[in-house]
């Protein structure tokens, strides 16, 4: 029997999966930590040999792997929470190791195509994807397609400038749309307003996550809710901007602080239908949360092996 694998690299845990021809459960199923004893790429090695089956039914291996990269030179650009993945030709080294064909793609684009094939965008033909956690990422989907760019660098919806001269983002730039709404960008705003003696009760913590925050707006605390408004507004000023440039007809969005509901999306929507320049753009758009949860881009990365090596 002919099998696929699909691995997710993370900045805390790697995971790799074997997979039928067809469906989304998997075979078998591994996970380890991302740093331990061994660097990184030792630890991605050993976790896929355990899970090669011991014979020649693997027809593809698909990696989603963190930081800008290349996915047609197989090759990764930079990535923050791995030392030394420095214009790292990841896929030519497990080629070589393996003797199987290998695809790479970036984690935010695999989960793009995760919830595209297998989630809450399945049977739309025009799709965007935003992850709002530690930071913001996303990937479109144009006419059945995965929006890559001539480098595979295309659709850092995270990236996009609301404010000259806002704050600090994490890539160096100011006033992305990361720096303004993020969960790391809320948490960093509720703590200036503590420390303006804004009346809260998450005074009683000393460096509240965006989390804690959700949970204090939960139960009315003024500050909290004002924070995730503010950053569900940003979103929607950055997401008009999406809606002119690609029209589709559905949004999903994942990461933690969407789970955050209703405190972050109502601000969101409003904004939105403030800043398109035609209702047009909002006729018949679908605007929903991931279905796959942490699982969007390991299953993206399982899309991505079985359109490219198809066994039928």
């Amino acid at each position: 029997m002919k099998t696929y694998l699909a691995a997710d690299v993370g900045g805390t845990h790697i995971r790799v999966g074997r997979y039928p021809v067809e469906g989304t459960e998997p075979i078998s199923l591994k996970r380890i930590t991302t740093h331990g004893e061994g660097d990184a790429t030792d630890r991605l090695i050993n976790l896929i040999e355990e899970m090669l089956p011991g014979d020649d039914s693997v027809a593809g291996l698909a990696v989603a792997a963190p930081g800008p990269l290349d996915p047609k030179a197989g090759i990764i650009f930079s990535s923050p929470n791995i030392p030394g993945w420095v214009n790292f030709p990841l896929r030519k080294i497990l080629e070589n190791r393996f003797h199987i064909p290998v695809e790479l793609g970036n984690d935010a684009n695999m989960a793009t195509l995760g919830e595209w094939q297998y989630g809450a965008g399945r049977g739309h033909h025009h799709m965007i994807f935003m992850t709002i956690s530690t930071g913001i990422g996303g990937g479109v989907i144009d006419d059945d397609r995965l929006v890559l760019g001539h480098r595979g660098l295309a659709t850092e919806l995270g990236h996009v400038t609301l404010i000259p001269e806002g704050p600090m983002c994490g890539c160096g730039q100011r006033g992305h749309l990361e720096a303004l709404a993020s969960g790391t960008a809320i948490a960093r705003y509720v703590s200036e307003q503590l420390k303006l003696n804004y009346p809260s009760s998450l005074k009683s913590i000393q460096y509240p996550s965006a989390k804690d925050i959700s949970l204090a707006a939960q139960n009315g605390d003024a500050l909290a809710i004002e924070a995730l408004a503010r950053s569900g507004s940003y979103i929607g000023q950055a997401l008009a901007n999406y809606l002119h440039i690609f029209n589709p007809t559905v949004v999903v969005f994942g990461g933690g602080v969407t789970l955050s509901g209703s405190y972050l999306l109502d601000p969101l929507r409003k904004s939105l239908a403030r800043r398109v320049m035609s209702p047009a753009y909002l006729a018949d758009l679908q605007i929903k949360t991931g279905e796959l949860g942490d699982d969007a881009g390991l299953l993206g990365a399982l899309a991505l092996v079985r359109s490219l090596h198809p066994l039928c």
